[in-house]
């Protein structure tokens, strides 16, 4: 998968994700090796966005390889497991990570 299929993905899922009663979560998704990039996921009042730019006032960023988040984003990857084994490394807010993964699921 290329980052911009992976950014079609992203986007078509933010628009099916139940955000009501946030009113702010930013996390940086840092993909790493041959088709990695950066961008960013806002939820603002419940209203989600997902942009392929970095986002500097974030509440945290995770960083993953392209492989691993896809299977996040599949459900065949529990957030917890990978951190704790090392596939997904979290810099910043560990809590707003954990709230990001769920919203995911």
């Amino acid at each position: 998968m290329t980052f911009d299929q992976l950014m079609t993905k992203v986007k078509g899922m933010s628009g099916r994700v139940n955000a009501s009663g946030i009113k702010f979560l930013a996390v940086q998704v840092n993909i790493k090796g041959e088709n990695g990039g950066v961008f960013y996921v806002e939820i603002k009042d419940g209203k989600v966005t997902a942009e392929p730019y970095e986002y500097h006032d974030r509440n945290c960023a995770i960083t993953m390889t392209m492989e691993d988040f896809n299977k996040l984003l599949d459900g065949e990857l529990d957030p917890v497991k990978a951190f704790f084994g090392g596939k997904l490394k979290v810099d910043g807010d560990v809590g707003k990570a954990l709230e990001f993964s769920k919203l995911i699921k």
